[in-house]
């Protein structure tokens, strides 16, 4: 049987054949895992790891680097939402609501919640009072209920996303306090994780269709049973409680995260939109990362204080 002789030129052509072959085949795997899961995944997991090394770096560090931080994200998110809002016909008024919402967090971190409730009583009543100078102009003018509605509008970013984050700073100045804002973020990574797998895997009874068709129960299950298991490991360890507190702090993360989650669900779909923004690759925008986040903020604060107490 004679050895059938290739030349060099045929050889490279097949492996690269070979080549293009598997590249296409990984390809279109990963456009499966993206249809499926509704995000860019490759994408989502690099975001996800550079904002997580920030974060180690500016809690374990210095902790006024997590305010500045936290600040960042903040106001990148108002700037988000005040845009949504825009875009859905309400005349919020981007630039002073960032400005002063992202005010709140680092006068939280100096003056505490006294700071945290008159920052954010001022804050509101600027933006309104912009809103109501700008009716000065012809072309802003429109009726009194639209007025009140773009004051409500902003009102609603900076309660939602300013205050909210507010208690996230508040909770890292406390004595020890980064330990609990570390653990509480990592509880919600953990608890989209686990819903994302999960709801890859076995999803099938949907969780809230009107509100958004890709949550199933079952994503919610795997969310909680691996939230449970981090929860009394990081209870035990890095909170220096009992485990039967780890129960209670799964229970009430993922109460509050599946809330944070819905909600913004609830935004985006009466603003008409698919996602708040489109900085980060693969989640959407800032507050795409943060929905879960800012509501387990408050939960983690008072737990924090019960405990405290």
């Amino acid at each position: 049987m004679r050895r059938e002789h290739r030349t060099p030129a045929e050889i490279e052509a097949q492996i690269q054949a070979q080549i293009h072959a598997a590249r296409d085949q990984i390809e279109a795997t990963r456009a499966r895992v993206n249809k499926r899961t509704g995000r860019d995944l490759a994408a989502a997991t690099g975001i996800a790891i550079l904002l997580g090394v920030v974060l180690l770096a500016s809690l374990l560090w210095v902790k006024t680097l997590f305010m500045l931080f936290a600040t960042a994200l903040v106001g990148f998110a108002l700037y988000e939402l005040a845009s949504a809002m825009r875009f859905g016909g309400r005349d919020v008024p981007r630039i002073p609501l960032v400005l002063l919402g992202s005010a709140i967090l680092p006068i939280t971190w100096w003056f505490g919640a006294a700071g945290m409730w008159w920052s954010t009583l001022g804050a509101i009543a600027a933006v309104a009072l912009v809103r109501v100078l700008e009716l000065a102009d012809r072309r802003t003018r429109t009726g009194a209920r639209s007025v009140l509605a773009d004051v409500a509008g902003g009102a609603l970013c900076i309660a939602y996303v300013a205050v909210l984050g507010g208690f996230a700073v508040l909770l890292t100045a406390q004595e020890g306090g980064q330990w609990w804002t570390l653990a509480m973020i990592a509880m919600t990574s953990v608890i989209d994780t686990g819903a994302l797998a999960a709801g890859v895997l076995f999803g099938k009874h949907k969780l809230a269709p009107r509100i958004s068709p890709g949550k199933t129960w079952e994503g919610l299950a795997g969310g909680a049973l691996l939230a449970t298991i981090t929860g009394i490991a990081l209870s035990i360890w890095m909170l220096q409680q009992e485990w039967w507190f780890g129960l209670i702090l799964a229970a009430l993360l993922v109460t509050a995260a599946t809330v944070g989650d819905l909600a913004e669900s609830i935004i985006k779909r009466d603003l008409g939109i698919k996602d708040i923004g489109s900085f980060l690759p693969g989640h959407g925008g800032f507050l795409d990362r943060l929905d879960s986040i800012l509501p387990s903020a408050v939960v983690m604060m008072a737990l924090f204080q019960v405990v405290h107490a």
